[in-house]
């Protein structure tokens, strides 16, 4: 295959790729909680962190460290939002005009990008230290969980 017609090929199913991630994700704020309060992503931390704490007998030490966990998830994900009230009217502007706009696609995965590169040294910071506080029975219970491939408590 001759190279521009590689490079069109994948700039065009990574545009795709890049539209309907984005549109995926603006739609999931209508009915799936992705623009919550700051109350009710609290509860839901502190119910996952107890959920958590009760499927692995966790200590107050290893409780403290998941919550730590959450926290930093959570930090990471309000700064992947960014500043947009609306992720969806954000993919729908690129396509709103004649043109697909390429750079304000640009500036949008440059964004969302440098906000992963910002957070990700916390999260994995402490997701690490959560990690290596647990015992090696507990420590298996996630690798089980991570191996069936589906959440805890949950059915199919």
């Amino acid at each position: 295959m001759k190279s521009w017609i590689k490079r069109s090929l994948f700039g065009v199913v990574g545009a795709s790729i890049l539209l309907a991630g984005l549109t995926a994700c603006g739609t999931r704020g209508e009915s799936h909680r992705w623009q919550t309060s700051a109350e009710d992503s609290a509860k839901f931390r502190v119910k996952m962190v107890d959920r958590v704490s009760g499927k692995l007998d966790l200590n107050a030490d290893q409780k403290q460290r998941l919550t730590v966990v959450a926290d930093k998830l959570h930090a990471q994900r309000t700064a992947l939002m960014g500043s947009s009230a609306n992720p969806r009217a954000d993919v729908t502007a690129l396509v709103a005009g004649e043109k697909f706009d390429r750079t304000r696609a640009q500036a949008l995965v440059t964004e969302k990008t440098a906000a992963l590169n910002s957070q990700s040294p916390e999260v994995i910071t402490a997701l690490g230290d959560f990690y290596d506080s647990l015992n090696p029975a507990q420590q298996q219970k996630v690798r089980d969980f991570m191996n069936r491939g589906s959440r805890w408590g949950r059915h199919g």
